[in-house]
């Protein structure tokens, strides 16, 4: 047994810490929110059930399923229907949806014949050279400019708040570009990918949307029982200390250990809060670019607008509207708002607009409710909820700095042994990237 000390209560962290007191360790977890679940949070109001973090997750690694069979919730576990496969994507402002075979995907309005019709010719492309291309180049080299304009760029503003130009395929999206880079070609590599065979394990990834029945505070909470109320220090920022070959953990006025291993899972702009000793030598690990998102919870008792029949909606850039997607939570999953009413995810800023977060409370209302108004065709546009949360730090950005941020990361780990390193600043973003890794994280201890 080992006495274990996590930094962060979110998803990686909990995960990171259920897991290693499953496998017999002792641990704590040092949290400097007064809660557990970091950004994910659900809140009720009402007669909403909405989310201020984190709305949905993808069921991407079997990973998922698992915590929640290991906490013994499996039933909790909400994956949305097949109407989620419905993407909606605006373009000269009517929603389109996005193609899902070859007919749809030679008759959307989205897309230029001429790339449509280069489409089949995109295994015989060259392949990049270039390591560090950016997204945008990427995909307007093998697929096309409107493509890129329709389909990614809504994609990475709508998931990373981000933008193509300035993502790293080989560090945000690892999958697509190994599917160039083993393969030579995006279809040839899926093709492979295929025909290769799946252990059984892997058939508990869906790829389907989830959250839990409730809310994601709900797994949270069940996260928290299990690990146990008494193993969290909470509303206090933690300040790891080396003390003869071990940890010590100061939190306010208590110091706590000694500790075998120290996991930190926070987020890379605040790694020096937690181990200061480290940024004389490795000033690279707090190098990371966030994107500033506000989420906003829009509520109707009564329902008027288009058809709610699918994932949700996202704006390309192409278009200059002043919001980023939104979210169909109320089709998504069950008693998320009142019979016949409807519930809304709105994100807005991003690198698209950083400056929106700061705007007068009124002034973000009135640009909110207008752009909503006018894309989902609500004739009269008066919520029966409206709740902002703003984010200064949403979601980190897999850019240049993502290579000297790694490398940080391992340096820490190999000069101070018994320090492991996880957080949303390595290996991705998305809810099931967070579960593994801590998962990954337990078991490296």
């Amino acid at each position: 047994m080992k006495n274990i000390a996590i930094i962060g209560a979110g998803i990686t962290g909990l995960s990171a810490a259920f897991y290693a007191k499953k496998a017999g360790n002792s641990v704590k977890v040092f949290e400097k929110m007064s809660r557990v679940g970091g950004v994910m949070h659900t809140l009720q109001k009402n007669g909403f059930t909405y989310e201020t973090g984190p709305s949905t997750g993808s069921v991407s690694l079997p990973e998922v399923v698992e915590l929640y069979e290991d906490l013994g919730i499996q039933d909790l576990l909400e994956q949305a229907s097949s109407i989620a496969g419905n993407r909606f994507i605006l373009k000269k402002g009517k929603l389109c949806a996005l193609p899902s075979g070859l007919i749809s995907g030679l008759t959307t309005p989205l897309f230029s014949w001429k790339d449509k019709f280069g489409m089949p010719f995109e295994p015989f492309r060259k392949r990049g050279t270039d390591p560090n291309e950016s997204l945008s180049e990427m995909v307007r080299r093998r697929l096309g400019q409107s493509i890129l304009d329709y389909a990614v760029d809504p994609f990475v503003s709508g998931v990373y708040a981000g933008n193509p130009d300035v993502m790293i395929p080989k560090y945000a999206l690892p999958k697509l570009y190994n599917l160039e880079h083993n393969h030579g070609s995006f279809i040839r590599g899926t093709i492979a990918k295929m025909k290769e065979p799946k252990p059984e394990r892997n058939k508990k990834a869906t790829k389907k949307v989830f959250s839990t029945q409730g809310g994601l505070s709900v797994l949270a909470e069940h996260l928290e029982k299990a690990i146990g109320k008494e193993n969290f220090v909470l509303g206090l920022s933690p300040v790891v200390v080396q003390e003869n070959g071990k940890f010590k953990i100061v939190a306010g006025e208590n110091s706590v250990g000694p500790f075998d291993n120290v996991i930190y899972t926070a987020g890379a702009s605040h790694i020096f809060e937690a181990l200061p000793f480290a940024q004389e030598k490795f000033p690279g690990a707090n190098q990371v670019l966030y994107a500033k998102v506000s989420e906003v919870a829009i509520g109707f008792n009564k329902w008027e607008g288009v058809p709610l029949n699918g994932f949700g909606a996202l704006m390309p850039s192409k278009e200059k509207r002043n919001i980023l997607g939104i979210l169909y939570m109320s089709t998504l999953f069950k008693n998320r708002a009142p019979k016949g009413g409807a519930l809304l995810s709105v994100f807005v800023g991003g690198l698209r607009h950083p400056d929106f977060i700061d705007l007068p409370e009124d002034k973000f209302k009135e640009m909110v409710c207008k752009e909503v108004a006018d894309i989902m065709k609500i004739p009269n546009m008066k919520p029966d909820l409206f709740e902002v949360t703003h984010h200064e730090e949403a979601i980190p950005q897999y850019d240049l700095k993502t290579p000297v941020r790694e490398e940080a990361y391992k340096g820490i780990e190999k000069a101070y042994p018994g320090i492991l390193m996880g957080g949303n600043g390595i290996d991705g973003i998305g809810m099931a990237k967070r579960i593994a890794q801590g998962r990954e994280l337990a078991g490296r201890v």
